[in-house]
């Protein structure tokens, strides 16, 4: 019976997508259907030895204050039902809701949970929890040093000589990105910001890319109706002004991956901001290829129905070279696909 809500899944996607000649896209599905909350935003996505692990934000709606943090993962090819492993509840007995999870495996060491906690992104705060046993039991959270949020919704990168770097921003007073670097798994914190440079550019929400020349780049979200970019070539200790993408942004969230062979995979909402509309714009998600990181062509189509909400995804390249990319799915629920780079 799965197989065969699968296919008939596949056979959907495939008609948004037009055509599929080369077989790119190997598996659409839900990773909790029926969904386990009435709202879901903002997953995240890692492989770890025993598979796949899965985490989102769900509850009432965005902002109310019983919204948590919830895992799942994936056994024997099926995901586990959807567990809460973290809310926004305070010693004082007050509750806040929880936002933007990110799980990232460090290299031998414990799965890290992110995630961040208060009433709006203009207040919030940074947690950590940790799992020894790949995402089934988790640590105590604990807050961040103030004024460190950790990543802000994209995976983290782990550079050669085991530092941690993460792309984070704030909300307010103005959009602004800036990154985080730990050396000791999240003990203590750096705090750097790019130089802002030319013309003013409103960034939230990076995603890191590595170069094969060792240099790191970072790509994101921006209120100048298209994508920025900025590049480091000492590891992430400075960055250069941010510029422009030929790339447009309808004010949501994105994420990108460094493949094995070299080439980087976009996944972003593809369409024309609206002024005074948020959400327009979330209705079409693609994913885009580039051996540069500048110039993008596009590969796939993963959702194209105006007037509803696919956004904010999370990919990456498993060690058998597919790629996993989860997605909001009209706030309902949250969508897994499988493709093949190649």
């Amino acid at each position: 019976m799965k197989r065969l809500i699968l296919l008939t899944l596949a056979v959907g996607l495939l008609c948004t997508l037009g055509h599929d000649e080369e077989g790119a896209v190997l598996l659409i599905e839900f990773i909790a259907d029926p969904p386990a909350t009435p709202q879901c935003h903002a997953s995240t996505i890692v492989e770890t030895p025993a598979g796949l692990v899965a985490a989102w934000f769900g509850g009432q709606y965005e902002r109310h204050p019983e919204v948590g943090i919830w895992v799942s993962r994936q056994v024997n090819g099926r995901w586990s039902p959807p567990v809460e492993v973290a809310n926004g509840k305070q010693p004082n007995g007050s509750r806040h809701p929880t936002w933007n999870p990110v799980l990232f495996l460090p290299r031998d060491e414990p799965l890290m949970l992110f995630y961040k906690a208060g009433p709006d992104p203009a207040s919030w705060w940074g947690m950590l929890m940790t799992s020894r046993d790949d995402g089934r039991t988790w640590s105590a959270p604990r807050r961040l040093p103030d004024g460190i949020l950790g990543p802000i919704k994209n995976k983290p990168l782990q550079l050669p000589g085991g530092d941690i770097l993460c792309g984070s921003s704030t909300e307010s007073p103005s959009w602004a990105i800036h990154f985080e670097r730990t050396t000791d798994l999240g003990k203590t914190w750096q705090r750097v910001a790019p130089p802002r440079g030319g013309v003013e550019i409103q960034a939230i929400q990076p995603t890191l890319l590595r170069h094969k020349d060792g240099r790191l780049q970072a790509i994101g979200r921006s209120q100048q109706d298209r994508l920025f970019t900025t590049e480091s070539t000492d590891g992430g200790v400075t960055w250069s002004a941010l510029a422009l993408l030929d790339l447009p942004n309808p004010n949501s969230g994105l994420d990108a991956v460094t493949l094995a062979d070299g080439r980087f995979l976009l996944v972003y909402n593809h369409a024309q901001a609206v002024k005074g509309n948020w959400s327009a714009g979330r209705g079409v998600l693609s994913v885009a290829l580039s051996v540069d990181g500048r110039t993008w062509k596009p590969a796939l189509v993963l959702e194209n129905e105006p007037g509803q909400e696919f956004s904010y995804p999370a990919v990456i390249q498993a060690r058998d070279g597919l790629v996993h990319i989860t997605y909001t799915w009209k706030r309902q629920k949250i969508r897994h696909v499988v493709i093949d780079p190649s």
